[in-house]
């Protein structure tokens, strides 16, 4: 401890694991001595991070595509009519569900306030893995005589497809932005064109200026000033005669 004080380092306080007189509290001493100190946070889904987002899409399509791939599995494999009361109800419950559960998983990968996932979003993760787990266990014989060469080029071509979707989205975007930025400049020139053709004095006090010189100077009203300056100027004349 001297040397650390020399050293400028830290000082730590070893405890006994004697001192501690329960035994539930020895177990724990111990399984905590295998963990760390501390624990940093960290947000794997990134709101801010673009490839963050892009993996979040990915899971959200992979896990739909399960949900839909187990309907027809299930049907085929426990030899389920389309009409049956449990095919329906089955349907049912999962449309039912995926609605709060898209909320859930949107509102976790879009706002950086929300720490983890709802509780609706991951029954429906258990629902998905686990009918999923049920069609690979009783369906080993047939997924056994599935040709990977056709299910891999037609993934491939999906994957070509989503590309070319996403790129002409982000095209349309791109041309929408530009024209809109384009009128936006065309209305502000046009603005500024007339601003410029404008009359110094506005419509307003040439108003007011025609009405106040139109007022009739008879009896106790009172005369506009242009009126007035002409009556001292008649009046001034007379008298110098």
């Amino acid at each position: 401890m001297y040397l650390c004080k020399k050293l400028e380092m830290r000082s730590y306080y070893w405890e006994s694991i004697k001192d501690i007189h329960s035994t539930t509290g020895k177990l724990k001493r111990a399984v905590l001595q295998l963990t760390p100190e501390s624990w940093t946070h960290v947000r794997w889904l990134d709101p801010n991070c673009t490839y963050m987002r892009f993996l979040a899409l990915c899971q959200l399509v992979i896990l739909w595509q399960i949900a839909e791939l187990n309907t027809f599995f299930l049907k085929h494999i426990l030899e389920i009519p389309t009409d049956h009361p449990l095919s329906v109800a089955r349907l049912l419950l999962i449309a039912t569900i995926s609605a709060p559960t898209l909320r859930q998983y949107y509102t976790y990968v879009t706002d950086p306030r929300c720490c983890r996932v709802g509780t609706q979003c991951w029954v429906f993760c258990a629902i998905t893995l686990s009918e999923a787990i049920v069609c690979v266990k009783l369906g080993s014989d047939l997924f056994a005589l599935t040709e990977i060469t056709y299910i891999i080029a037609w993934l491939i071509f999906q994957l070509l497809l989503s590309v070319l979707c996403v790129y002409l989205c982000v095209v349309y975007a791109r041309r929408l932005k530009n024209n809109q930025r384009h009128e936006f400049e065309a209305a502000s020139q046009k603005e500024a064109a007339l601003r410029e053709r404008s009359p110094k004095k506005s419509k307003s006090l040439n108003f007011v200026q025609d009405y106040v010189d139109g007022i009739p100077a008879s009896g106790g009203t009172h005369a506009s000033p242009s009126r007035r300056r002409s009556k001292r100027a008649t009046c001034n004349g007379d008298k110098r005669s």
